[in-house]
């Protein structure tokens, strides 16, 4: 299972399948509890790549 830790390697990653976020938006998108993640401590947010994938997909079918 693939993961990234942290909001920038998020940002990094969702660049290169060319699905751009800003840091503040995916905070945002946090806070809402919109986006897939996992806080296994209070100063830790960990990304499973196979939940964003997923997530991203249902986004761009979104009207």
């Amino acid at each position: 299972m693939n993961r990234v830790y942290g909001i920038k390697s998020l940002v990094e990653y969702l660049d290169s399948v060319n699905f751009p976020l800003s840091e503040s938006k995916i905070d945002d998108l946090i806070i809402k509890k919109e986006i897939p993640h996992q806080k296994p401590l209070s100063t830790m947010i960990v990304f499973n790549l196979e939940h964003i994938d997923w997530w991203i997909e249902e986004q761009r079918l979104k009207p």
